[in-house]
């Protein structure tokens, strides 16, 4: 009798979509550099998709075989995906960082990672060792005719477009002391409602402490920063992404607690250090764009928020869109992130925060239960009201699971559709481009990058962004893999070579 239960509750539990194995493979280094068209394709390149796919992450999971503890504590390595008649070509390159230059010629690890990497030798080796190595390895974007390697606790490290070559770290035209922090999650305002209609950059930067110091900075088209102001905030800031709308940047300070002394002792990583406090609430923090107007802090249920989808005003309320998580997952100093048990985490999950700024109250309904993550959505609806998102997902509708599918969400219909790469394929960030004279706000591609955990290489999947149902149009076979990257964008400048 007992055996037959057994049975009859094994069989409602759902098959896993994934392999543990598999997708362990996803995290291995790439040691070369390449650069080749690619003539192995399936389907067709749109010929109107023009321009450069760039994406950032870290390319190197160990250091001459000493493996680090984290996949953030990776060296950055940048992948581009050029378009053009039809054709593309690829390129990738290590960000030549000064830390990764002297840890190369020494062959070990030099620098301890904010995730816990520690130099060789134990605690008494990395003891009082406060120093960041910038990885560069989160964010890649094309501004005022620049290249820009993000990394968000340092200043950015400026590459040749057409090589990937490292020219050194950017201040901003000076804007930036050396070693200041500008964070990996820019926004792109369309139109600036400050600057006559005319496109700027959005972004920021975090000094945390026991008072917490956000500064904003706005940057026009030609890269210069012709806006910056600084708050003053209450408590330890842990922020990784931030909104904004035409009047105002929000931030969610996650309710963590972060104890220095481990760090500060070579016992953890400063990562390992941050412990989340389920019984206090996530602080939403609202600042004007507009100087001289009053910085407002609202307060939601407990959660943590590492990626905001949109924000837009819609009258009395500002709307959030953002992934949210139940509790930070904490890292741990002995754990194995390869070994990670999917089925023990709570699954981020897609929520939108009604902010009355006047009422001083925040509400919240579930979007999206499905496990997502990296939203992404049309450039010229950044900050405003829109109508489709689109996010890397699991492929199945519930528990937590390694991201393999890709989702769309018609936030008017409430219409869901799903392209899956599983059962041996693992997605990253899907990244929106417009068709050139398109007609609806859903009128483009998606672009992603799958690890094919079968051939131990990767693909770029074209996807049409208007019906994902039928599938890739086009599915590009590269000649390697590239270990899971972070964050990436498009620029509408083909820097493929002549050819």
């Amino acid at each position: 009798m007992q055996s037959i239960q057994l049975q009859e509750r094994a069989s409602t539990v759902p098959p896993k979509s994934y392999d543990r194995q598999d997708w362990q493979k996803g995290y291995e280094s790439v040691q070369q550099e390449e650069e080749y068209w690619i003539d192995n394709i399936e389907g067709q390149i749109p010929p109107e998709l023009v321009g450069t796919l760039f994406r950032n992450g870290p390319g190197l999971l160990d250091i001459k075989g000493h493996r680090i503890h984290h996949p953030f504590d990776g060296d950055g390595m940048i992948s581009a995906i050029a378009f053009n008649n039809g054709k593309a070509y690829f390129r990738n390159r290590f960000i030549r960082t000064q830390a990764f230059l002297e840890e190369q010629k020494a062959g070990k690890i030099l620098y301890r990672g904010v995730f816990g990497t520690q130099k060789p030798g134990g605690w008494l080796a990395n003891a009082f060792d406060l120093r960041l190595k910038n990885i560069a390895n989160t964010n890649v974007i094309y501004w005022g005719d620049k290249l820009l390697a993000l990394w968000e606790a340092a200043d950015p490290h400026r590459l040749d477009p057409h090589t990937l070559e490292t020219l050194g770290k950017d201040s901003l035209n000076g804007v930036l002391a050396d070693k200041e922090a500008f964070a990996a999650h820019p926004r792109f305002d369309h139109s600036c409602n400050q600057d006559n209609g005319a496109p700027c950059l959005v972004n920021f930067s975090i000094k945390p402490g026991l008072s917490s110091t956000i500064t904003i900075f706005e940057l026009n088209p030609a890269g210069e920063v012709i806006r910056k102001h600084a708050h003053s905030v209450p408590g330890f800031c842990f922020i990784h992404d931030f909104a904004i709308t035409p009047n105002y940047c929000i931030f969610f300070q996650n309710p963590i607690a972060f104890n220095p002394i481990p760090f500060v002792l070579g016992l953890r990583g400063a990562g390992e250090c941050i412990k989340f406090q389920p019984n206090q609430p996530t602080r939403i923090i609202v600042i004007p764009r507009h100087a001289g107007k009053q910085v407002q802090i609202l307060e939601t249920h407990s959660g943590f928020v590492f990626h905001h989808a949109n924000a837009f005003e819609q009258g009395e309320e500002i709307c959030v869109d953002s992934i949210c998580y139940e509790s930070f997952p904490e890292v741990e100093a002995n754990s194995d992130f390869r070994q990670v048990d999917f089925d023990a985490l709570k699954p981020g999950q897609l929520w939108r925060f009604h902010l009355n700024l006047a009422a001083q109250t925040v509400t919240r309904e579930l979007i999206e239960s499905r496990c997502c993550e990296f939203p992404s959505v049309h450039a010229e609806k950044v900050g405003r009201p829109y109508r489709h998102l689109y996010m890397a997902a699991a492929d199945g509708a519930t528990g937590n699971a390694p991201l393999q599918a890709i989702l769309k969400i018609d936030l008017e219909s409430q219409e869901r559709q799903l392209w899956t790469a599983a059962p041996r394929g693992y997605v990253s960030e899907p990244v929106f481009v417009a068709r050139p004279g398109g007609e609806s706000e859903d009128d483009g591609w998606l672009l992603t990058v799958v690890y094919d955990s079968d051939r131990h290489r990767s693909d770029v999947v074209i996807l049409d962004a208007r019906d994902l149902n039928q599938g890739a149009i086009a599915r590009l076979h590269l000649k390697h893999h590239i270990p899971y990257s972070l964050h990436g964008s498009f620029a509408p400048i083909s820097f493929a070579p002549q050819s």
